[in-house]
């Protein structure tokens, strides 16, 4: 049998955290205990994904397929970001994306790192407990970050995504506090209503404000930079990114207040020396981003902080109903032809590889997916790429023991060429108490991944975590997507001799 060596090169992160459901947090916590909470019980989704990508970032080893991984490893978040990839914001072309890595490709993978962190964050507040002054904040944010970016496209920006997500994720800290707090959120409130204002009531009810907590935040979950600098005070940075930032509030807030009103004239004027553009166009614009904001908000899943978006301008809207997910057969179908145009021409493995686990875990809709390469001393298979996984830490490798006395499901697996269906009910014998302990006693299907003819590992796929069965057709269609990955591996073969 070949090795790993002699194939293919690959070394991914990657994650799935269970879903915890949002609840309010009903103690006095200190601002240490407060991003603890935030950051290990209430959204550790986000803080995986932020933390995974902040690793992507600074690993220069590491690019488009670690994203990937990290990308596919939650289905909500996927479908969320295929849907946001698909919108005439992101996609002025309109090409048709429903894999994670053709997004990258067309998209970009800096564009897709940023619009991963903002889905996450959405992903993770957006629920049922949300209260009135959440919304407000999200609302806020989101119209912020449209008119920071149109600002930054104006004057030349060296990357106005970057504004945008800063600009985002610059209250942080109050959108995930009003989502998340409880009695303490109407305490602040009732000071607010008797005439406090917002930061004194937080110090007074919390101990520290909210900017403190979004700057704790986003040191926990290093969301980069820009982002931290411009939550401290405008007098301490010289950098005209952050006040890009800051802008794009200003005009949200000059837009609150009204036409004729003196922050409005006040920020009209300052955006006029800054672009050079007339008063009329600029009018137009700032109109225009809030429609733009609104629709934003509704790919996001923020329904109610787009109508808030909207009743600022007093227009009604007629809100879209949720984009039906596409099906498995449209997925099949979608990634078969990305299949088709990457071997079509010199490829890269890797992303072959990647975009056909891809075609079995949403394809096939497999809770647990892993190509898995021989070792060395042939005595056990170790995940090169996998999905699904619940796993104590991002380093951790699957491994699947290949016992020949007695025979395992692996070894079986191995030693044919064809795909194979295995059943606890029915192949009894070949669940060795090895193999449990890895991956539980389920249905799954294994197929051999063969190098000029030689096993050099196999595809794994089982629906262990939902316990829904296996089908015919199912069966079929992981034999197809397997099958193009082991004629991507002779013709990548061929490629290079």
């Amino acid at each position: 049998m070949t090795s790993e060596k002699d194939v293919l090169k690959l070394d991914l992160i990657e994650f799935n955290p269970e879903v915890v459901q949002p609840k309010v947090i009903a103690e006095r916590l200190s601002l240490h205990g407060w991003t603890h909470v935030l950051c290990n019980e209430e959204m550790p989704i986000f803080s995986n994904t932020a933390l995974s990508i902040h690793g992507i970032l600074n690993d220069s080893r590491k690019g488009a397929m670690e994203l990937a991984s990290v990308i596919l490893q939650d289905p909500n978040l996927t479908v969320k970001l295929l849907k946001m990839s698909n919108t005439p914001h992101y996609n002025p072309s309109r090409q048709k994306m429903v894999t994670v890595s053709r997004a990258i490709v067309l998209i970009g993978s800096d564009i897709i790192r940023e619009l991963t962190l903002v889905c996450s964050f959405f992903e993770s507040i957006l629920s049922a407990t949300n209260r009135h002054q959440a919304n407000e904040e999200i609302a806020h944010a989101i119209h912020a970050a449209v008119q920071a970016k149109f600002i930054a496209q104006l004057v030349r920006d060296s990357s106005p995504e970057e504004v945008f997500i800063a600009t985002l994720l610059h209250h942080i800290g109050s959108i995930s506090f009003w989502c998340f707090c409880g009695e303490q959120g109407e305490s602040i409130q009732a000071l607010v209503n008797e005439g406090s204002h917002y930061e004194e009531a937080e110090k007074k009810v919390l101990g520290f404000t909210l900017t403190e907590l979004g700057a704790s935040l986003s040191n926990a979950w290093k969301l980069g930079r820009l982002v931290e600098e411009s939550m401290k005070p405008v007098r301490f940075s010289k950098n005209p990114r952050v006040e890009l930032v800051h802008l794009g509030y200003e005009i949200t807030d000059a837009l609150k207040e009204g036409a004729g009103s003196e922050k409005y004239e006040a920020c009209i004027k300052k955006i006029e020396g800054l672009t050079k553009q007339s008063r009329r166009a600029i009018i137009e614009n700032l109109q225009h981003n809030t429609d733009s904001a609104c629709d934003i908000a509704r790919q996001f899943g923020a329904i109610d902080a787009a109508m808030l978006i909207q009743s600022r301008l007093n227009r009604a809207i007629t809100l879209e109903e949720s984009v039906p997910a596409v099906d498995k057969k449209q997925i099949q179908l979608y990634i078969s032809q990305d299949i088709a145009s990457i071997i079509s021409a010199p490829f890269d493995i890797n992303l072959l590889l990647e975009t056909v686990l891809e075609g079995v875990h949403r394809g096939v809709g497999m809770d647990r997916t892993v190509f898995s390469l021989l070792t060395s001393d042939k005595q056990s298979l170790k995940e090169k790429l996998s999905l699904g996984w619940r796993k104590e830490s991002y380093e951790h490798k699957v491994v699947f023991p290949i016992s020949e006395t007695p025979p395992n499901l692996f070894f079986h697996a191995l030693s044919g060429v064809q795909a194979f269906w295995a059943d606890p009910l029915t192949n009894a014998r070949l669940y060795t108490l090895r193999d449990i302990n890895v991956m539980g006693k389920n249905e799954c299907f294994i197929m051999p991944v063969f190098s000029n003819k030689k096993a050099i590992g196999l595809m794994y796929a089982d629906r262990g975590i939902s316990g829904q069965p296996l089908t015919e057709e199912d069966f079929n269609a992981f034999k197809y997507f397997t099958q193009q990955a082991n004629i991507g591996l002779m013709l990548y073969r061929i490629q290079r001799s």
